[in-house]
Order: structure tokens, then C-alpha cells, then sequence
């Protein structure tokens, strides 16, 4: 059988306070900055994507050569600060979300590993018990509340004449 090890790293104590240090010097800048959404709120709002970008970048145009046609409850002073918070941040997302997608997949694997390794125990420590080991079936018991089991299929009723 192939090793299930797909990950083995020791972070040392100096990298962990580094990336520590660093994700608090990161959370002390972008505090009074960024703005945390519900997920009813995120999922509620307007969104504009690639598709939607030309669009924008027409109307942008198009507000500043015809300001006339601009509806009076748009304000485009905080228009103009909406756009240079996106200018300001997006390139400071498209650095970090590589780095948090990294963390995710090394924990992923992590996880993954140690999944792997506890459903080998499982099937081990099964066995065992099968087989009579003393001990095992306090385990195996214990273990088994997590795979319950399909319910057990009632035979169907014979249709009434």
C-alpha cells in the first residue's frame, strides 16, 4: 500500500510567531479599513464581476462627460472614494488570497492524512474485536458511533388483496 502521508512539515516556533507577528501587523492595518458582510448580507448585495466591469467602466465615462443625466441621489465624491477603495485593496487581496488559499490546502492535507490514518485504525481496531482481542470492543464501540450505519431496510408490505 502507498503511504496516506501526503504532508509532513514541522513549522518551527520562530515561523509560526513570524506568520503570527505578520497576520497581526496585517489585521492592525486594515482595522477601520475593511468592513465584515454577514452571508445574508454579501448574498443580498449588487455585485459586479468581469462581465460587469466594461459596463462600469462606460457608465464611470459616461457620468463624467454627461453629470447632467446623473440622478441627484447618487453622490459621485463617494463614488469616486468607492472606486479608489477597490483600486487601493484589490491588489492587496490578489496577494493575500493565494497565501490563505495555501494555508487551507496545507491544513486540507493535513486533515486529509490524519482522516486516512484514523480510518485504518478503525478498520484495525474492527478487526480486532471480530477477532476477540481483549479490549477492542470498548473501542471498536466507542469508534463505530461515528459510521451508524444504514437503518435496516423494512420489508416491504405485501399489497392487500
Amino acid at each position: 500500500m502507498a503511504s496516506d502521508n501526503r504532508i509532513s512539515l514541522d513549522i518551527t516556533t520562530a515561523q509560526k510567531t513570524a506568520i503570527v507577528d505578520a497576520v497581526t501587523a496585517l489585521k492592525t492595518a486594515l482595522q477601520g479599513i475593511t468592513i465584515n458582510l454577514t452571508k445574508e448580507e454579501r448574498q443580498a448585495l449588487p455585485k459586479i464581476g468581469d462581465k460587469t466591469l466594461a459596463f462600469d467602466e462606460k457608465c464611470q465615462a459616461y457620468m463624467a462627460s454627461r453629470p447632467e443625466l446623473v440622478p441627484g441621489f447618487i453622490d459621485l465624491t463617494e463614488l469616486a472614494k468607492d472606486r479608489k477603495v477597490i483600486t487601493d485593496l484589490l491588489p492587496c487581496l490578489r496577494e493575500v488570497a493565494p497565501i490563505c488559499e495555501g494555508i487551507e490546502d496545507t491544513i486540507t492535507l493535513a486533515y486529509s492524512d490524519i482522516y486516512v490514518a484514523d480510518l485504518a485504525f478503525h478498520a484495525n481496531v474492527k478487526q480486532a474485536a471480530k477477532r476477540g482481542v481483549p479490549g477492542t470492543d470498548t473501542i471498536y464501540d466507542d469508534l463505530k458511533e461515528r459510521f451508524p450505519g444504514r437503518p435496516k431496510a423494512e420489508p416491504p408490505t405485501p399489497p392487500t388483496p
